[in-house]
């Protein structure tokens, strides 16, 4: 039994003959389009020409002046009316202006009016941390204040504990 091999020799073979003949066949059309175009222009050229200077002619003519006087014209009046439509509409911009800037300003005073509170704040908070420290620092003095009697009792104490101790010694030794 074959294994198919020469069947899709056979298939591939025969696209590429198809493909290459579709190619010869798109440029043989391509080179005759060219040359119809080519002979069409060729054609068309003197009655393109013709039109052109009928149409020269036409502008140059009283009618053709009148024409376009009356397309200056109407071009005037249009820049005119727009001009009318952009005035009217900038001043409704002009009040959208001065109503963006009040509003700006507002928004900056209460920028303003926030700053402000902000910095009482914290120097409340400053003023509540230093009188923290200070009542803090008075009170490490009282206590420290307090224990230096405390000291200079236990150094009583123990002087006078020594001699009593001194005493219990030596009755200790005479016995």
């Amino acid at each position: 039994m074959s294994n198919g091999n020469g069947v899709t020799a056979a298939i591939s073979s025969a696209a590429g003959s198809v493909s290459d003949k579709a190619s010869e066949i798109g440029s043989a059309i391509a080179d005759q389009a060219n040359k119809v175009m080519k002979a069409a222009k060729k054609k068309a050229a003197p009655t393109i020409k013709k039109a052109k200077a009928q149409i020269k002619k036409a502008e140059k003519s009283d009618t053709g002046k009148a024409v376009k006087k009356a397309v200056a014209g109407a071009k005037k009046k249009a820049a005119a009316a727009v001009k009318a439509v952009k005035a009217r509409v900038g001043g409704a911009k002009t009040a959208t202006k001065k109503a963006a800037k009040k509003a700006t300003r507002k928004v900056a005073a209460k920028k303003a009016a926030v700053k402000k509170v902000a910095k009482k704040a914290t120097r409340k908070v400053a003023a509540k941390k230093a009188a923290a420290k200070k009542t803090v620092r008075k009170a490490t003095r009282k206590v420290a204040a307090k224990k230096a009697p405390a000291r200079k009792a236990a150094k009583k104490v123990a002087r006078k504990s020594a001699p009593r101790k001194k005493t219990a010694r030596k009755v200790a030794r005479k016995r």
